[in-house]
């Protein structure tokens, strides 16, 4: 996430923040600034790019108002929305698993492990994977890896991320190793991917791929 002032320099600026943008629209922004004459015309430009959530210094800044602007900002997180998909396909798994899954997702320096999760989770790894498997789900490494391959494509889709960006911060360690998770799943390259795979297209994939049991019954269950 980013927080800018447009007006941080003096005088109001936004190149910088459209740029910033352009290149990584899955990027949370929220505007921090001055409430001024000057600034009705630079969150103009902003909101053009699609920044809608300002936070005016002063005025609506208290500590507990500034909580809730960066956590609503946060729902809209690329992590978030991945973690939304896997929830609906995961059925029954605990909210402590869920957040636990969501916060392998902001680890670049750490490679994820089950036992990492399990740690998240306030669980033992043995517990961790039994509640895994009490649900007929896939193991808990399986499922980190789901939500890390469907993650590292989302931020492939974004101007500004190279496949060694994207390696580096999911832990794949080297663009070659996330390479062979993309072949491998997806039968694609990263830029391939990035050219001529949709999100949904991308779900659906590794949803096929890892969860060929469970999407059956989901869909049974639609239907009745």
């Amino acid at each position: 996430m980013a927080v800018v002032d447009p007006l941080l320099g003096g005088r109001p600026r936004t190149h910088e923040i459209e740029r910033l943008r352009l290149m990584f629209p899955s990027l949370p922004i929220l505007v921090y600034t001055v409430l001024a004459p000057e600034t009705a015309g630079a969150l103009l430009v902003l909101g053009g790019v699609g920044i809608r959530r300002a936070v005016f210094h002063r005025v609506d800044d208290s500590p507990e108002a500034l909580r809730r602007a960066i956590s609503a900002e946060l729902e809209q997180s690329t992590s978030q929305r991945v973690i939304s998909i896997l929830a609906a396909r995961l059925p029954g798994l605990p909210d402590p698993i869920i957040r636990a899954l969501e916060c392998t997702l902001h680890n670049p320096c750490e490679l994820p492990t089950v036992s990492h999760l399990a740690d998240r989770a306030q669980l033992t790894r043995r517990t961790c994977e039994r509640v895994f498997a009490k649900l007929e789900l896939p193991s808990p490494g399986v499922v980190m890896l789901m939500a890390r391959l469907l993650y590292a494509h989302h931020l492939l889709l974004d101007p500004g991320y190279t496949i060694e960006d994207v390696a580096l911060k999911l832990g794949f360690g080297k663009a070659r190793t996330l390479q062979m998770h993309f072949r491998d799943v997806f039968g694609r390259t990263a830029g391939d991917l990035r050219l001529s795979l949709s999100v949904a297209e991308a779900v659906a994939i590794v949803t096929d791929r890892f969860l060929p049991a469970i999407v059956p019954t989901r869909r049974k269950a639609v239907a009745s």
